[in-house]
């Protein structure tokens, strides 16, 4: 219990120097924890805890998920709803067949892994896609589409991954399509109702107390019981703590019924969850970097992570420029700049290596389906997060940026 104190301690003084550093250099935070944490992996100076599944999935996403969702705002959401959800739902399921058919047809995977691996690597991530905008300072409609879509088409990533990961271990055959749609419907519809059932709880039983630090305790527990809650019944745990963070952060009673944080609550409640995701996002890509530094690659040749790079780009690709074209002559229309945006911010990050490191020993290739899921994490956080500033600021999405909302103006 000592030592794992000192390691998180450790790694907070270190995070702390990391950031200070960064916004001097004018660097992205996120990315040079990353570079630090591979660093500190390779020279062996300081020992950090194991990156697993459970420290991933339980600890450090439930708080992301959170303040990200407290941050979205319903009337702006709601306007861009259709794109959004073709974009998570359809997208997702997109890049996934483009993926396992290439892995499949090209690169001679089994069906199995082939499946697997899309399903993990198709969805966009939240953590680092909502840590890249941060660091950027992008707003607008531009980081609604972009971290609206990476939020919820996680829900349609679990979906696909426990299909694909029950194919792999189970085989075909005991996969009907009554039972896909109920798996659909229950994993879906169950992480809303929970999340729902968790974000209008905070609500009532925050009517009851006055006192801001009790209600601040009572929206932890909702982004931590609601994805608990989702998973123990396997159901989204993504989409339940997305849901309850929209549901508190959104929920404007009526005036004579007054608001049901207290004025000090109201005050503390985004620096709080601004707070709990600045730690989560210290420790995170600290612990990814240097476990991406501490794998080896050398057990297979670097054509096959060039190959994989390539088709999951193609793939991200193929999921946003054709689907962006249907609403073209729409209010909806998506520009180009925006399109661009998309495909190459479309980061993989920490819910990824949460999926793959959840993979069981059963799996065929298993260890190759890791390695080159580090790898291409790797190459998204580190070279496309890097390029982003530098496209954004060449597109006008940065300093004296361009008002691409007027069409939505009431």
């Amino acid at each position: 219990m000592n030592e794992t104190l000192q390691q998180v301690m450790g790694m907070l003084a270190v995070a702390m120097l990391v950031a200070m550093v960064a916004r001097r250099l004018h660097l992205p935070y996120t990315i040079g924890l990353v570079l630090i944490g591979g660093l500190l992996a390779w020279s062996g100076t300081r020992r950090m805890p194991p990156l697993t599944s459970e420290l991933l999935y339980y600890l450090i996403l439930p708080p992301l998920l959170f303040e990200a969702a407290l941050a979205l705002r319903w009337r702006e959401l709601k306007r861009d709803l259709p794109p959004i959800l073709m974009l998570a739902v359809v997208g997702t399921v997109a890049a996934m067949a483009v993926v396992a058919a290439a892995l499949y047809y090209f690169m001679d995977w089994p069906v199995a892994s082939a499946l697997v691996f899309a399903a993990l690597i198709s969805a966009t991530d939240p953590v680092a896609i909502i840590a890249m905008f941060k660091d950027n300072g992008v707003h607008g409609r531009l980081r609604l589409l972009v971290e609206a879509e990476s939020l919820l088409n996680d829900a349609a990533a679990a979906v696909l991954f426990s299909l694909a990961l029950a194919f792999a271990l189970a085989g075909a055959q005991d996969l009907t399509g009554a039972q896909m749609a109920w798996d659909l419907a229950r994993i879906v519809g169950g992480g809303a109702l929970i999340g729902a059932v968790f974000g209008f709880g905070v609500i009532f039983a925050a009517r009851g107390t006055r006192e801001h630090l009790v209600e601040l305790t009572l929206t932890a527990i909702a982004a931590f019981g609601s994805f608990l809650l989702a998973e123990h019944f396997h159901d989204s745990g993504v989409l339940a703590t997305v849901t309850a963070g929209i549901i508190v952060g959104n929920y404007r009673p009526a005036k004579e019924t007054g608001d049901f944080l207290s004025a000090k609550g109201r005050e503390f409640l985004t620096d709080f969850w601004d707070f709990a995701a600045f730690l989560a996002n210290s420790l995170v890509f600290l612990l990814i970097g240097a476990r991406i530094a501490g794998s080896s690659y050398e057990h297979y040749p670097w054509t096959v992570y060039a190959g994989v790079l390539v088709i999951t780009l193609v793939a991200r690709a193929i999921a946003v420029y054709p689907l962006a074209a249907i609403f073209s002559l729409s209010r909806w229309r998506i520009s180009y700049d925006e399109q661009h945006v998309l495909w190459w911010g479309g980061l993989r990050g920490a819910l990824a290596l949460a999926l793959v490191l959840s993979l069981p020993g059963s799996v065929p290739r298993r260890d190759e389906i890791v390695l080159v899921t580090f790898f291409v994490v790797a190459f998204s956080i580190v070279v496309q997060g890097l390029t982003m500033p530098p496209v954004l600021r060449r597109l006008g999405f940065l300093g004296a940026r361009r008002e691409q909302d007027n069409h939505f103006e009431q």
